[in-house]
């Protein structure tokens, strides 16, 4: 890496976002409008490579760059290989987007094992902590840099039979909350995007009934789209979100306040 490569923030053009589970989804979205503001993007999957290379392929085409690796990040030395070649394709990493998951299946607290917290801390407290170790040194020396955790509204709601995944993604905010006064002096800020029910592929065997009835609970009366959590991410990475840091932005159709 140069010099140049290793001094300040740049302009949008030069910087290099990593964004997890880009495949599909969230995820794909966030990297499109990353992307469509200037950033290189690197697309990580772990098991969608068609999906994560058409994505590739649309973006390049539109007159981007990205690149597609394929890592489980919450494996602690796939995550360090991931960063280098990230390293070795862009020169650098200005901002870290996790948002890798996994299955959340409902589970009633009876049937509640350790096990089964266990296994969501892995992706939304063990995955983004050794993403961060990773990336932060480089942050810190160009006195710049971008983290944004893709939570859920699932915080503020505690829907019932989610326990485990409720208080993983509680235990992300944490790591969001106190990460943004450690990295604050460093120039990095620290978010954390809350999306509601939002559907994607994932969910396409959803009755129309059950969607139906959850748009018509929320205030905007209609169901959010990718697009709107890519919007969000797009923005607290941005200098638009210079002065913001250990916040909360909720997109969910207005389902929770505050």
């Amino acid at each position: 890496m140069t010099g140049g490569q290793e001094t300040g923030g740049g302009t949008a053009d030069e910087r290099v976002a990593l964004v997890t589970g880009a495949s599909r989804g969230l995820g794909a979205a966030i990297a499109a409008a990353l992307a469509r503001d200037g950033l290189a993007v690197a697309l990580n999957y772990r098991r969608g490579e068609a999906a994560a290379t058409e994505l590739r392929e649309k973006i390049t085409a539109a007159g981007g760059r990205a690149a597609a690796f394929r890592a489980d990040v919450t494996d602690e030395h796939e995550v360090a290989g991931l960063h280098r070649r990230v390293l070795d394709a862009f020169g650098r990493l200005d901002v870290l987007v996790c948002n890798a998951t996994g299955p959340q299946p409902d589970r009633p607290l009876e049937e509640t094992r350790w096990p089964d917290v266990l296994d969501q801390l892995e992706f939304f407290v063990k995955s983004p902590l050794l993403l961060a170790r990773e990336a932060v040194a480089g942050m810190k020396r160009r006195g710049y840099g971008r983290i944004v955790h893709v939570g859920s509204d699932v915080v503020a709601l505690g829907p019932p039979m989610s326990g485990a995944y409720v208080a993983a993604k509680a235990a992300q905010l944490g790591l969001t909350r106190s990460w943004a006064r450690e990295l604050g002096p460093h120039g990095i800020t620290v978010n954390f995007v809350a999306p509601g029910w939002i559907p994607t592929d994932r969910h396409a065997g959803m009755p129309a009934e059950a969607t139906e009835e959850y748009a018509a609970r929320l205030p905007l009366g209609h169901l959010g789209v990718p697009a709107d959590v890519g919007e969000a991410v797009a923005f607290l990475a941005s200098e638009r979100a210079a002065f913001i840091t250990g916040q909360t932005l909720t997109v969910n159709g207005g389902a929770t306040f505050g």
